[in-house]
C-alpha cells in the first residue's frame, strides 16, 4: 500500500527524494524538518541524512506496485525541483508518474523559476497536477511562473498564509488551497486573509479547499469558514 497520508487535500505521499532547505518565510518553522529529525532519530534508512538533500532511487518504483487509483501527494519532504535534485532524475520521477497512470499525482514546488525553466523538456501527462507555494504577496511571482508551464493542471498552495492575497490573479488556475500554520511556534492567519482569497476564487470559478486555521492545537481550530468545511477540488 501507499503511505497514506493526514494531509486532508490528498490520500497517500510518495517521497522519492528527501531533505530541503530555507528559501522563503514559509519555510521557517518547517514540518518536514522536524518530522526528519524524529524519523532519523527512528532509525529509518530513509533519513539517515537527517534534512539533508537525498535521492531515494529504491523509491522511484513505488506507485507502480499500488494498484489502487490514489490521489499522491509527490515529495512531502522534499522538492522535486531543489537545484539538487538533477534533471535526469526529475526525468524519472515522471516517467513513473506517466507510466503509473492510474493514480492523480500532485507536485508542489516553491522553486518555480528551475520548474519553468524545465516545463518544456518535461514529458507532462494529464495525471500530474503541478503546483506552487505562495505564502505572502512577495511570492506572487511564483503564480506566474506555474502559469506559464505545460502542466494540466495548475494550482496554489496558500499555505502558510503569513499575510494578505488582495488582487490575485487566477487566471489559468485550476484549484487553490489555503491553510494556516500549525506546530509549536504556529504564526497566526487572520481571518480576513482567507476569506477575501475565499470570495477571489468564487469570483473567478476557481475551486477553493480550505486546509485549516492551524496554530498550536490545530485540531481544536478546526477548518470550517463561515460554518462550512471547503472541499472543493478540481473536476
Amino acid at each position: 500500500m501507499a503511505q497514506g497520508s493526514t494531509i486532508e487535500w490528498t490520500e497517500a505521499t510518495w517521497n522519492p527524494v528527501t531533505g530541503c532547505d530555507k528559501i522563503s518565510p514559509g519555510c521557517k518553522f518547517c514540518y518536514a524538518e522536524r518530522m526528519a529529525k524524529r524519523l532519523h532519530a527512528m532509525g529509518n534508512p530513509n533519513y539517515q541524512n537527517e534534512f539533508r538533500v537525498t535521492l531515494q532511487p529504491q523509491m522511484l518504483n513505488r506507485p507502480l506496485e499500488w494498484s489502487k487509483p490514489q490521489t499522491i501527494f509527490v515529495n512531502s519532504m522534499s522538492d522535486l525541483f531543489h537545484d539538487d535534485v538533477p534533471p535526469e532524475y526529475i526525468h524519472r520521477v515522471f516517467r513513473t508518474m506517466r507510466e503509473a497512470n492510474w493514480h492523480r499525482f500532485q507536485v508542489l514546488t516553491k522553486r518555480s523559476d528551475r520548474l519553468l525553466k524545465m516545463s518544456d523538456e518535461l514529458e507532462w501527462a494529464t495525471n500530474i497536477w503541478m503546483g506552487v507555494s505562495v505564502e505572502n504577496r512577495d511570492y506572487c511571482y511564483r503564480i506566474d511562473h506555474l502559469r506559464h508551464t505545460n502542466a494540466a493542471v495548475k494550482f496554489l498552495s496558500v499555505e502558510p498564509l503569513l499575510g494578505p492575497l488582495s488582487d490575485l490573479s487566477l487566471e489559468g488556475i485550476d484549484w487553490l488551497i489555503v491553510g494556516g500554520e500549525s506546530g509549536p511556534k504556529a504564526r497566526r492567519v487572520d481571518p480576513e486573509w482567507v476569506v477575501d482569497i475565499r470570495d477571489q476564487c468564487i469570483a473567478a470559478n476557481v475551486p477553493f479547499f480550505f486546509k485549516q486555521w492551524g496554530g498550536t492545537n490545530k485540531k481544536k481550530t478546526g477548518r470550517t469558514l463561515d460554518g462550512r468545511v471547503w472541499d472543493q477540488m478540481p473536476l
